[in-house]
């Protein structure tokens, strides 16, 4: 009896001090402030650990790794301590008993400490989540896509398996953070109409999104991007979540909100004097390469020259360390600042030379892009370059890879192509689309260009290569039966092959599926003749008329896009009064808050068009809105060859350099390329000073008034001004004045000149082949004679 009794009391104290010490252990856990002391935990207990305290400790490991200063030292402290294998195999050897949560946070967690993707934890964890992915709920499901995109799985049938159940739940999902998340991951797979679901679900449950979750409004940019539709409505709500977060922003979320707004072609004034704001007083704050240089690539492009200057100055002293991929941003960088500080380059391009050889073929055609632009010279550099693309070449198949690497040999010194080079392209020409024929059509241009200056033979075969590509390029038109498939294939194209070659028979096309053009489509296809030039009064009347009929549709940002071409291309549709108040009744609640350049730019595409509304010209002539202008303008340029000719010339007709000013500021701001003055008898008057170098354009500055501009001229006298016009004033297809140039000339008579314009196909034709002829031109047009 006093034996069974001790065996009860032995067995009581067993089952009742069991539940204390399992909760026990689990606050111990919870309570570790090292990485050390959970280990120790888990040696000591690996007996007897339970799924749910293996889980406790990946979760305090992380939590730990993230509150450290340096996440990738514990890392990489976690991933090589002798007991991580410990924990490894208890939680392999768990997975059935873990919860949905559980089991996805332990694969999340394993992946974040740089398990390898193939490991059997990994993989059993992907298998084990799978079989129960129809009940995960929404976070759960969110966090399991997220580790399918860490391991590149976009594609897969589980990310599609994915995409179904959220599909099947949209109109329960009341949650936009998980949601927004699942959106990014699953955006490579989803159908059209998907997305719009989406983006109409992302509208509904954006009401409820607390103003702090910059987060959220990050990913539903990142998933706008994805999908390549700048929708304007959350673009814009995003945009305001920013702003209200501006102080919490770090240089990593405003770099990439930054990236993401350029793919969108999303500007914001506003953010970008925040993003300015906070970034030039993150400056100080850096001092290791890695971070520095991600503070230069992002506000470089944006920076006022002290900061500018600041950021070089700094990064220089910083240029031994760099490694090879911070030197290619930085090259990236200063070709987007147009800055071309030789010291700096020659520092980043050391970097670049020693590590050329590991480039991808992608990054080695941004490196040759930057260099060029850059005016960089380096023939040790070039030959170097020369054999890296080439040796890429002869094993590449695939068509956009051939077309990098045969753009960025075209863009060398001696751009050469070689036999290999062109046997590669016309072997992938049956598998190539019009952007992949048109990127090929041009470096092929750019080597017959180059050979023809050198009577190379091999120009011959180009030629032929050329004429292959045309009529590629004519059958891929051909194969396009809607607007849809057009219009993918024609977002991007531009270049002298396609103007010369496809224009025609691209713009008949479209004027054949003009039906089709939308309220969705409209703004993109307007853009497209902005860029070609080309006047078709068949599309821009159906432009007009579906703006007029779909008004409501249409997001005012598209409107400037939609009103550009009538302006450049100088052309009032039918119904021009309706066509232009339906655009400005839009855009009138937006007036205040578009960007003030935006804004000009509005009011310059109405006024070539002689359309002056009210609301906006009190909106433009505001002390408050010029005063946001000038925050935003610099206005420094240079002649291009032409012009410098023509500059020479005119001052050789006229008497000497001091009778002729480059560049000049009218009043109201017009720069004319060349301003002269004659007296009454037809001689010119000297300038007493000139105030600017030849090849560089005026500061922009602001003026009360003009009162002086005719009163320091003695009686009779005349002023002329002298615009040279280049193939970018006129349309493609016909000798017609655009929009900007003829509305130019109109205003500089009004303000007294007499202007003369000189078109390019004239000052290039036959009959102006020699100086002799073009000094006549300029005499005849000047003074009314020919030869002195």
């Amino acid at each position: 009896m006093i034996r069974l009794r001790a065996i009860c009391a032995f067995t009581w104290r067993v089952f009742q001090f069991r539940p204390v010490n399992y909760e026990s252990l689990t606050v111990q856990i919870n309570k570790c402030t090292d990485i050390e002391q959970i280990f120790d935990l888990i040696e000591r207990n690996k007996a007897t650990l339970s799924e749910k305290q293996v889980g406790c400790a990946f979760n305090v490991l992380w939590r730990l790794g993230k509150e450290n200063t340096s996440l990738l030292k514990t890392v990489k402290d976690v991933r090589h301590h002798p007991q991580f294998l410990t924990l490894h195999n208890l939680a392999t050897n768990k997975i059935k008993l873990m919860n949905d949560k559980t089991l996805v946070n332990v694969l999340y967690i394993t992946q974040q400490f740089a398990v390898e993707h193939h490991d059997p934890l990994i993989q059993a964890l992907v298998t084990e989540a799978w079989e129960r992915l129809e009940r995960f709920d929404i976070t759960v499901l969110s966090t399991f896509s997220t580790c399918l995109a860490d391991q590149h799985l976009y594609f897969s049938p589980l990310m599609g398996k994915i995409a179904g159940v959220v599909n099947r739940n949209l109109e329960t999902i009341q949650d936009l953070r998980p949601l927004s998340v699942l959106m990014v991951n699953i955006s490579s797979l989803i159908s059209k109409h998907f997305q719009e679901q989406l983006v109409n679900k992302t509208e509904l449950l954006f009401d409820n999104l607390d103003s702090s979750e910059a987060n959220v409004a990050r990913r539903i940019i990142q998933f706008l991007q994805s999908i390549k539709y700048s929708h304007y409505p959350l673009l814009e709500r995003c945009n305001k979540v920013f702003l209200s977060n501006a102080d919490h922003l770090d240089l990593d979320s405003i770099s990439r909100i930054l990236d993401l707004y350029q793919l969108l072609q999303f500007h914001n004034f506003e953010f970008i004097a925040m993003a300015r704001k906070r970034l030039t007083e993150m400056i100080p704050l850096f001092n290791h390469p890695a971070s520095f240089v991600k503070l230069f690539v992002t506000l470089g492009p944006i920076a006022g020259p002290a900061e500018k200057k600041r950021l070089k100055s700094t990064i220089l002293m910083m240029s031994e360390e760099l490694t090879s991929q911070q030197a290619l941003a930085l090259l990236g960088a200063m070709e987007s600042m147009e800055s071309r500080n030789s010291h700096l380059i020659k520092k980043i391009v050391s970097v670049l030379h020693k590590h050329l050889d590991n480039y991808k073929p992608v990054e080695l055609l941004k490196i040759t892009q930057a260099l060029i632009f850059l005016h960089f010279q380096s023939k040790e550099l070039f030959v170097k370059l020369r054999e890296l693309l080439l040796s890429y070449l002869k094993d590449s198949v695939v068509p956009t890879e051939i077309s990098i690497l045969v753009s960025a040999l075209s863009l060398l010194p001696s751009p050469r192509l070689g036999e290999a080079g062109m046997s590669q392209i016309e072997a992938v020409l049956p598998q190539c689309s019009l952007s992949d024929l048109n990127g090929f059509a041009t470096s092929v241009l750019r080597c017959i260009q180059y050979d023809h200056v050198y009577l190379s033979s091999s120009t011959g075969r180009q030629l032929k290569l050329l004429q292959k590509l045309d009529r590629y390029g004519h059958q891929r038109l051909q194969q396009i039966h809607n607007l849809d498939g057009l219009w993918l294939e024609l977002k991007s194209l531009k270049g002298d092959w396609f103007d010369e070659s496809l224009l025609e028979e691209t713009i008949a096309t479209l004027q054949h599926f003009k039906d089709e053009i939308n309220y969705i489509n409209v703004a993109g296809i307007a853009s497209f003749i902005s860029r070609t030039n080309y006047l078709s009064t068949l599309l821009l009347d159906r432009i007009a008329s579906v703006v007029v009929q779909q008004i409501e549709k249409i997001h005012p940002f598209s409107v400037l896009a939609i009103i550009l071409p009538f302006s450049i291309l100088n052309y009032d549709p039918p119904q021009k009064d309706e066509f232009f108040g339906v655009c400005m009744q839009r855009l009138h609640p937006y007036l205040g808050i578009l960007d003030p350049l935006m804004l000009v730019f509005l009011g310059f595409y109405l006024a070539t068009l002689e359309y002056f509304p009210e609301d906006l010209l009190k909106t433009i002539f505001n002390i408050k809105f010029l005063a946001r202008l000038d925050s935003q303008l610099e206005n420094i340029g240079s002649m291009n060859g032409a012009q410098q000719q023509i500059y020479k010339m005119l001052a050789e007709v006229l008497g000497g350099i001091n009778f002729v000013k480059a560049s000049v500021l009218s009043p109201y701001y017009h720069t004319v390329d060349f301003e002269c003055i004659l007296d009454k008898r037809k001689r010119p008057l000297p300038y007493e000073s000139h105030n600017i170098t030849l090849g560089k354009l005026p500061r922009l500055y602001w003026e009360s008034n003009n009162q002086t501009f005719e009163s320091r001229l003695p009686p009779g006298t005349e002023r002329i001004a002298f615009e040279f016009l280049d193939s970018k004033a006129f349309c493609t297809n016909i000798p017609h004045l655009k929009g900007k140039s003829a509305m130019k000339k109109r205003h500089l008579e009004i303000l007294g000149y007499r202007v003369i314009q000189v078109p390019y196909f004239e000052w290039n034709s036959m009959t102006l082949s020699t100086k002799d002829a073009r000094m006549d031109y300029l005499r005849e047009h000047i003074f009314g004679e020919g030869k002195s």
